[in-house]
């Protein structure tokens, strides 16, 4: 039998391992989601509970990704192509819709009575599908890059503006009464006090503007173009080639995930108070 001089430092050991805890970061638990969903997939294909033309395996997959790596789908279209010609796409009516509508909205949110005025217009235009709009832009543009991009930028316009306009409005009247205190003058209360309260809202709304952005992509690249993940996709529906499309359609995951990821590393970078102010309160 253990002595007690042998049992006691295993004792405060074992007290010690249960004190001491495990940290496991985020993102593993999400790869192991992901893992376990692609070996579940993997199973269920090779044990025919579902049908391998419909939901081609992860493995039919890898093998896809690198014919379209060689080859390319159309034959001659490179994946890199497809994958480029998406994101520059994105990019330019993304960037575009948010250069014209952060500072029109912090402008018509500062501005009670013009606000008052084109209410009825952003809510009309906000109203309107964007992809309605395919048909008139065409007729207007022709089919060419100008009229995917400024679907992209129109779609994410409407979104930017109303959470710029509301972002101002909601700051609390406590901070503007403040800064009157202390002596601010009308451009100082409005660059020094309403716009960095403003920003996280701001924030917010160009994510969701983001989301429109990859849902008016996909339908724009269908047509009048072979380069593109939406083209990609189209060519693969035309050919009935599920494994294609399902590639593509990781492509496109992938860029928003990347994209995603880069507007909430600005917004930690820009606003630092924010996500100082998070950490505290948890």
């Amino acid at each position: 039998m253990p002595s007690s001089s042998d049992s006691a430092p295993r004792r405060a050991w074992i007290r010690r391992l249960r004190r001491t805890k495990l940290t496991i970061p985020d993102w593993a638990y999400g790869l192991l989601t992901v893992l376990v969903l692609l070996w579940l997939w993997e199973t269920a294909v090779d044990h025919a509970w579902i049908n391998a033309y419909r939901f081609p395996p992860p493995s039919k997959l890898a093998r896809t990704f690198e014919a379209l790596l060689e080859r390319g789908f159309p034959r001659g279209v490179t994946t890199d192509i497809h994958f480029k010609a998406t994101l520059w796409r994105i990019l330019k009516g993304y960037t575009a819709a948010t250069v014209f509508a952060i500072p029109l909205g912090l402008f018509v949110g500062a501005t009670p009575l013009l606000e008052r005025a084109v209410t009825p217009i952003i809510t009309f235009a906000r109203s309107v599908a964007t992809l309605s709009l395919l048909p008139l832009a065409v007729a207007w543009f022709g089919v060419g890059e100008f009229t995917r991009v400024f679907l992209i930028a129109y779609g994410c316009f409407w979104i930017i503006l109303t959470s710029a306009i509301n972002a101002v409005q909601g700051v609390s009247k406590v901070y503007v009464f403040a800064a009157q205190s202390l002596g601010a003058s009308r451009r100082q209360i409005f660059v020094q006090v309403m716009l960095p309260a403003s920003l996280p809202r701001i924030f917010a709304g160009m994510r969701v503007a983001l989301g429109m952005a990859f849902l008016v992509i996909i339908a724009v690249e269908m047509i009048g173009t072979i380069e593109g993940l939406g083209a990609l996709i189209m060519e693969a529906r035309n050919f009935y080639r599920t494994d294609v499309t399902m590639v593509g359609m990781i492509f496109i995951a992938i860029i928003g995930f990347a994209l995603a990821k880069t507007l909430s590393w600005l917004e930690h970078i820009l606003l630092p108070w924010v996500t100082d102010l998070e950490e505290v309160q948890r």
